[in-house]
């Protein structure tokens, strides 16, 4: 495949009534944070809530009319779904989306709602993709490809036109990384105007698959249903002609963070920059909080790509995202079974200024010698540092903790 600079110029054109222009917001927190100058790329206030609209449009507004009345087909954890659904709908064509059955309801209900029927099928990406081209073949359906196609990859690269007319300076983008649509027609854009630029990918270690592609030219296929907060971009099989066409020849790097960073990397852009990003929306930022070598340069900016995050999983996500920050911690501490050792603990927290969100005491836990008993605390912290104090101070009373 081939994709041009003039290919994502044509696209904006042809797009520029279907989307929105999404800010480049600097952000103070993270800039003191990372050491650089840090800017968001706000996709996840995008038409449908991610950028996936961009290269559905494109690919739509390329289809010739006998195309459009077959009909579309595609595949999709969410995003893409929604995506297509909408600029089919607002261009006068049929959609069919397969979705895995473990997709988030909300992300099925909105794909529902710009109009497209929604077929459940398999536990992951790569197992909705099958069925979609089978159905496609089956019923003569015009198959959208999330990443594997040009109109697409040119749809999605008009972020990389923006961010440079946003900040013409940057000296680096960074952009989650899964099936690779994204990141090419992005990374084409921005080297084709500044072939300095570093291009950073970032994925989640659960799927990291286009990762050890990109370092080792091989991966290690992922059998097992995948669990991630992530799920807009776990892709178990990565494309190897996108790997070849693209991503060899225009990215610098590609990382992966834990679950827990990117949990830690919606709470902060929740609580800092006061934005909802889904989990693939957050690894950009994950990466950059959490890999100090990056190199970055003087100016970056972090694509937030997806805000369409299941409610219900919101404060799981905060309480995850607020442990690995250091400020919510449990701590269970052993003590003699006597009169005012709990006032002895509770008074040692307040003197070091944490607040006490739940106490359980246990006396039977097979842990335990005669006459102890084990206090379970779960505490708002500042920090890592504040939690230790707090330990340090507790130990020097005897007890365990």
């Amino acid at each position: 495949m081939k994709v041009t600079l003039q290919d994502i110029q044509n696209a904006r054109q042809n797009i520029a009534d279907s989307i929105n222009l999404t800010v480049c917001d600097y952000s103070r927190s993270a800039t003191a944070l990372v050491g650089c100058e840090v800017f968001f790329k706000l996709e996840n206030t995008q038409r449908t809530g991610s950028f996936k609209i961009r290269g559905a449009t494109n690919k739509i507004l390329s289809l010739t009319e006998a195309e459009k009345k077959c009909g579309v087909i595609a595949c999709s954890a969410g995003n893409h779904a929604q995506g297509v659904a909408l600029s089919s709908k607002i261009h006068g064509v049929q959609s069919t989306i397969v979705m895995p059955i473990n997709a988030p309801l909300s992300k099925v209900e909105a794909t529902k709602n710009y109009g497209a029927t929604v077929i459940l099928y398999g536990t992951s990406f790569d197992e909705a993709k099958d069925y979609s081209i089978q159905l496609a073949k089956e019923k003569g359906y015009i198959f959208v490809h999330p990443y594997e196609d040009e109109k697409v990859i040119a749809g999605q690269g008009t972020i990389g036109l923006e961010v440079l007319e946003q900040i013409p300076d940057l000296t680096s983008i960074v952009v989650p990384v899964g099936g690779g649509g994204l990141i090419s027609g992005i990374a084409i854009a921005a080297k084709s105007i500044n072939p300095k630029i570093k291009i950073i990918g970032a994925q989640t270690e659960t799927v990291s698959t286009m990762s050890q592609l990109f370092h080792q030219h091989k991966f290690e296929m992922i059998q097992n249903p995948i669990s991630t907060l992530a799920d807009g971009i776990a892709i178990k099989k990565p494309s190897q002609i996108m790997y070849d066409d693209f991503i060899s020849k225009y990215v610098d790097e590609i990382v992966t963070v834990t679950e827990g960073q990117i949990a830690e990397a919606m709470v902060f852009l929740l609580e800092r920059v006061k934005t909802v990003a889904e989990g693939s929306g957050a690894v950009g930022l994950a990466a950059i909080l959490s890999h100090k070598n990056l190199k970055l340069g003087s100016k970056t900016c972090v694509l937030v790509c997806g805000g369409n995050v299941d409610l219900n999983m919101i404060s799981g996500v905060i309480q995850h995202g607020q442990i690995q920050r250091g400020r919510l911690c449990e701590l269970s501490v052993i003590v003699p079974d006597i009169p005012g050792s709990l006032s002895r603990l509770t008074q040692i927290l307040a003197d070091n200024r944490a607040n006490i969100l739940e106490v359980h005491h246990d006396r039977i836990g097979s842990d335990l010698g005669m006459k102890q008993t084990k206090i379970d605390f779960v505490i708002e912290t500042i920090d890592h540092e504040h939690i230790e104090v707090i330990r340090k101070a507790i130990q020097k009373t005897g007890a365990q903790v």
